[in-house]
């Protein structure tokens, strides 16, 4: 059975780090591609980062690019926040794709069950 597991969130200062991670289990040759989405309160649950093994680049939506990293490998998945705002603020989930892509919610075949960040003053 695969799971997904979350930890690292939290509350922060603005301009204050993070560091997000996700464990991966269950998948017998580990996965493709794992990433990171975020449900900011009130909208809908959306990309932020996450990258396919098969090629190892990490792609970023634009709104973190240059604050955040993500790495990892087939089995885990680090996302590290850096310079975080307010609007970062959401539930941080851990998406995973066996064979495609987990970059888009259509490739998503495993989801984590969430973890809260929260950067406010």
């Amino acid at each position: 059975q695969v799971q997904l597991v979350e930890s690292g969130g939290g509350l922060v200062q603005p301009g204050g780090s993070l560091r997000l991670s996700c464990a991966a289990s269950g998948g017998i040759f580990g996965f493709n591609s794992l990433a990171w989405y975020r449900q900011a309160p009130g909208k809908e649950r959306a990309f932020v980062a996450g990258t396919n093994w098969v090629g190892g680049s990490a792609i970023y939506v634009d709104s973190v690019k240059g604050r955040f990293t993500c790495s990892g490998d087939k089995n885990t998945v680090y996302l590290q926040m850096e310079s975080l705002k307010p609007e970062d603020t959401g539930v941080y989930y851990c998406a995973a794709a066996r064979f495609g892509t987990a970059a888009t919610t259509a490739g998503v075949e495993y989801w984590g069950k969430g973890i809260l960040v929260t950067v406010s003053s």
